[in-house]
C-alpha cells in the first residue's frame, strides 16, 4: 500500500463521476505496503479505499475483485468492490488499472491474544469454505515457481550463510508436492496488518492481492508465522499457546485431515521462505515510488531458519 502513481484530488473527481458514490470530501495516501498504490477516500456517500495496480493485469485483478465480492456475499468481513455505472468492478486511473472498494472500520493489532488469534483460526476456516463455490481459477501467484525464479534474482546479493540457508530451503522443498491436500482460494498475505479488530472482534480483512487457489494449509501457515510469534522482535519461535488457539479454531469449523498433520511443519518452512523472498526481492530490486515502506528480509530469514532447525517440533492440536 505505497504510492507510486500519484492522483490529485481534481483527477480524482472527474474519476468518480462513473460511479454513484456521491462527491470527494477526501483523499489520504496510505504509507503502508509495497505493491499498488492506495488512497482513503472519503465521500458524501461513504468511506473507500483506492487502489491503483502497479503490476498486475486485468486476468488477475478479475479473480481478485471477483473472490472479494464473492466473500463478501458470504458473510466474510472483507472490502466489497464497487461497481460503476456500467457494472464494472476494474477501471482505469492516471494509465493504471484501479478499483473502488469499501473501508472497513477498525485497527490491525501489533501482539494479538490467544483469544485473538482464536477468531483469526475460525474466520480464516470460513473464508476457506466459503471459496469452496467460488469459480475462477488462478494458481497462487508466489508460489513454487515464482519462489525458484526470485531466488535466482536475489542471490548475488545475500552472503554466503544467506545463500546456503536459501539453497538448502529451494532443495528441501522441491522434495514435496501435495496434490492431495484441500485446496481452494487463499489469501496468502493475512498479516496482522491485513487483519482489522473493532469492539473485541475482527472487523475486517484486506489486501487480497495475493490471492491464489493453493493448499489451504499453506495459508494457516502464513498466519501463523506472524500472529503466533513469541515477541516479532526478538523471539520468532512459535508461541505454543496461540498456535494451537488459532489451530484449534480454525479445526473446529474445518477439521484438518492426517495429511495436513504430516504437512504442518513443512508449510511453516515454505510460508517463510515466500515471504524471505519478497522482502529480499522488494530490499534489493525496489521500485521508484513517492511513498515506499520496504520490509526488513533479515525477519522472515530468522523465522525460517528456526523453521528449518533440526529441533523444530510445529505445535498441532490433540
Amino acid at each position: 500500500m505505497s504510492v507510486f502513481t500519484p492522483v490529485t484530488p481534481e483527477r480524482l473527481v472527474h474519476w468518480l463521476t462513473r460511479y454513484s458514490v456521491g462527491v470527494l470530501t477526501e483523499l489520504q495516501p496510505i504509507a503502508e505496503g509495497i505493491e499498488n498504490t492506495n488512497y482513503f477516500v472519503a465521500t458524501t456517500q461513504g468511506r473507500f479505499v483506492l487502489t491503483l495496480f502497479e503490476k498486475l493485469g486485468a486476468g488477475e485483478l478479475s479473480f481478485y475483485l471477483g473472490l472479494m465480492a464473492h466473500l463478501a456475499r458470504h458473510g466474510i468481513p472483507c472490502p466489497a468492490p464497487i461497481a460503476d455505472l456500467s457494472d464494472n468492478l476494474l477501471g482505469n486511473l492516471n494509465g493504471k488499472p484501479a478499483a473502488l472498494v469499501t473501508r472497513l472500520p477498525g485497527r490491525s493489532l501489533e501482539q494479538p491474544s490467544r483469544e485473538q488469534c482464536a477468531q483469526l483460526g475460525a474466520l480464516l476456516a470460513r473464508m476457506h469454505l466459503a471459496g469452496r463455490s467460488y469459480g475462477a481459477f488462478l494458481e497462487n501467484p508466489r508460489g513454487a515457481k515464482w519462489c525458484r525464479a526470485t531466488a535466482s534474482q536475489v542471490r548475488p546479493f545475500i552472503n554466503p550463510d544467506c545463500q546456503r540457508l536459501l539453497d538448502e530451503e529451494l532443495r528441501f522443498q522441491a522434495l514435496y508436492r501435495f496434490p492431495d491436500l484441500p485446496r481452494g482460494p487463499v489469501h496468502a498475505d493475512l498479516f496482522r496488518d491485513n487483519t482489522l479488530f473493532e469492539a473485541g472482534g475482527i472487523s475486517g480483512v484486506i489486501d487480497f492481492y495475493f490471492a491464489g487457489v493453493d493448499c489451504w494449509l499453506f495459508d494457516v501457515a502464513v498466519c501463523a508465522n506472524d500472529w503466533c510469534l513469541v515477541d516479532p522482535a526478538r523471539n520468532r519461535r512459535l508461541d505454543t499457546e496461540r498456535t494451537l488457539a488459532l489451530l484449534g479454531a480454525y479445526a473446529e469449523a474445518r477439521a484438518f485431515t492426517a495429511l495436513e498433520r504430516g504437512a504442518w511443519p513443512l508449510m511453516l518452512r515454505a510460508a517463510a521462505l515466500r515471504f524471505w523472498l519478497s522482502r529480499l526481492h522488494d530490499f534489493h530490486l525496489p521500485r521508484a515510488g513517492e511513498l515506499v515502506r520496504v520490509h526488513d528480509p533479515e525477519h522472515f530469514r530468522d523465522v525460517l531458519a528456526l523453521r528449518a532447525a533440526a529441533d523444530f517440533a510445529a505445535p498441532w492440536p490433540g
